[in-house]
């Protein structure tokens, strides 16, 4: 037997934009000050962040204090998080206000349909990583006879593999910065395994999910404000709120809601040529696939022209690829960047690519787990030595993400003890995922709201068309109609959606987001409570 040894303020102002010599996307519709994000830094192409007066949110005292809104880093100010922003806050105060006082409310409970976390509305975890994670963090277990009829047999082996690969066998020891080589060693395999093509275990960097990833690059990428980075429209807010608070510019193209959120290289050149115009330097292409909020799954000639528009304007291509697993079309399927690129018959020495993985999504959903990767191709040996002393100033990634990254590139197989198990929670979780995509059926039948298929991911981006009526009435309350739907829709039915204007949309259109999270056995009474709001609502701003 082995032994073991050890702002809320909405201020899209024009004039500002052009003091500052902000870049403007080329839209038939640009009114921008009514409804990109009001996340973005005014560096970036479309916000002036107006943070609110001290005295309107704190004591008279308050202002002798050291640290004032004043004061602080203007960076912090000028990014928002729209994921976690005013309509969740209200939220966690409705859910406080239920505990204390049941029926205080037209409702029970509070539904979050706002956050792809997907074990806070009742996923079950995959057995087996968790299997191996407990095994690994309680390794006394392992020479115990009852851990036999407790584990399966590839869990525990499996357990033994990966505890021979950390120093010390300690998960609570600090690791490699660019995280442990074995599992290193492991998630390499497993990207050669899906793409077809070698992956170096020396260009996988292991993070705290995949957020800090894209923050690295960001920070490497960025050394001004003329450093630019094209990112879609609707994006995921963590990259507004990263470019911001790096201090670059964010450079906007459109996804065309018309043809399902496509992306077209024509817009990409279009606003690459703007910003060059603007004195702008565009750094790196962002892509977004499955995409996040908007669900849609590029297909592989858009890629591969993606592909040629990166390698021939000399930008890194930032692949996030978190939502692989997550493809609910029979007509589409998942390709990666890598994948695509070295099908092209493009290496190392002719694009730069970093592709994105998270442990968050996908059918496992361990987003409080917090693991990830990055593969950084493409970049020179210099580069790297830099990537990785920034990499060291964080120590290392946590254990338990790492181990759940290899895990993930890395299942049971054909024959193991636990291969059948997995299968099943795993094609459970997927199917179960593709039925509650289809409610975007029931989204489509309201007054005013079209809604494209989600092909993949874990949302549905509705836009909703709203009557003058309501638009003057959200303007009156100093918000996003987006948001002043939102807002009317949460205090009404306790379901918690984030506004279109926190990811960006075209001018002149309004959207919100939601998860298609929560049980199938919730969606029919979170359908039923839409539907009702949103004609009374409709009826109430009817012009």
């Amino acid at each position: 037997m082995r032994k073991f040894a050890s702002g809320g303020l909405r201020s899209l102002l024009i004039h500002s934009f052009q003091q500052k010599h902000i870049l403007r996307p080329h839209h038939p519709s640009s009114s921008l000050s009514s409804s990109l994000p009001r996340f973005l830094s005014s560096s970036t192409p479309v916000l002036d962040f107006t943070p609110p007066s001290t005295s309107s949110m704190a004591d008279p005292s308050a202002s002798k204090l050291p640290v004032t809104l004043q004061n602080i880093n203007p960076k912090i100010l000028k990014c928002e998080y729209a994921v976690r922003g005013e309509i969740v806050t209200l939220a966690q105060r409705l859910q406080e206000e239920l505990l204390a006082n049941p029926g205080s409310h037209p409702f029970d409970e509070i539904l979050y349909c706002n956050i792809g976390n997907p074990q806070s509305l009742g996923q079950h975890p995959i057995t087996f990583f968790r299997e191996v994670l407990a095994l690994c963090d309680h390794p006394s277990i392992l020479d115990k006879s009852e851990t036999q009829g407790l584990f399966s047999a590839d869990a525990i082996e499996r357990a033994w593999q990966i505890l021979d690969q950390i120093p010390g066998r300690a998960t609570g020891a600090y690791s490699h910065s660019q995280g442990i080589k074995g599992l290193r060693d492991t998630i390499a395999a497993g990207i050669e395994a899906r793409d077809g093509y070698p992956a170096d275990p020396n260009d996988i960097f292991l993070t705290d999910g995949a957020s800090p990833a894209v923050h690295m690059m960001m920070q490497l990428l960025i050394s001004s404000e003329q450093d630019g980075i094209l990112c879609p429209i609707p994006q995921y807010p963590l990259y507004s709120a990263s470019i911001a608070l790096h201090g670059g510019t964010l450079v906007p193209y459109f996804l065309d809601e018309a043809s399902g959120w496509g992306l077209e290289t024509s817009e990409l050149k279009k606003q690459l040529e703007d910003a060059r115009s603007k004195g702008i330097n565009p750094r790196a292409l962002v892509v977004i696939n499955p995409g996040n909020p908007t669900g849609q799954v590029l297909a592989e000639d858009n890629q591969r022209q993606i592909v040629e528009f990166c390698k021939q304007e000399g930008l890194v291509l930032l692949a996030d690829e978190v939502y692989q697993e997550n493809v609910y079309v029979p007509d589409k399927e998942f390709h990666s960047f890598k994948k695509v690129s070295r099908s092209m018959g493009y290496g190392e020495k002719d694009i730069s690519l970093v592709s994105f993985q998270s442990v968050s999504k996908g059918y496992y959903g361990e987003c409080g787990k917090r693991g990830g990767y990055m593969e950084v191709t493409g970049i020179s040996p210099d580069v790297r030595e830099q990537i990785y002393k920034v990499a060291s100033v964080n120590l290392c990634s946590n254990i338990s993400g790492q181990i759940l990254a290899s895990l993930v590139m890395s299942p049971p197989k054909v024959g193991d003890e636990s291969y059948e198990l997995y299968c099943a929670e795993k094609d459970g979780i997927l199917s179960s995922l593709a039925r509650r995509a289809k409610v975007k059926d029931a989204l489509n039948n309201l007054e005013g709201v079209t809604c494209n298929r989600a092909e993949g991911a874990m949302y549905l981006f509705p836009r909703i068309n709203l009557p003058q009526k309501a638009i003057k009435a959200a303007e009156a309350a100093n918000t996003a109609p987006d948001a002043f739907y939102c807002r009317r829709l949460l205090n009404a039915t306790g379901i918690v959606v984030v506004p279109g204007s926190g990811f960006g949309q075209v001018p002149g259109t309004w959207h919100f987001r939601c998860t298609i999270l929560p049980q199938e056995d919730k969606i029919p009474a979170i359908v039923t409570r839409l539907t009702d709001f949103h004609k009374s609502f409709m009826d109430e701003f009817r012009d």
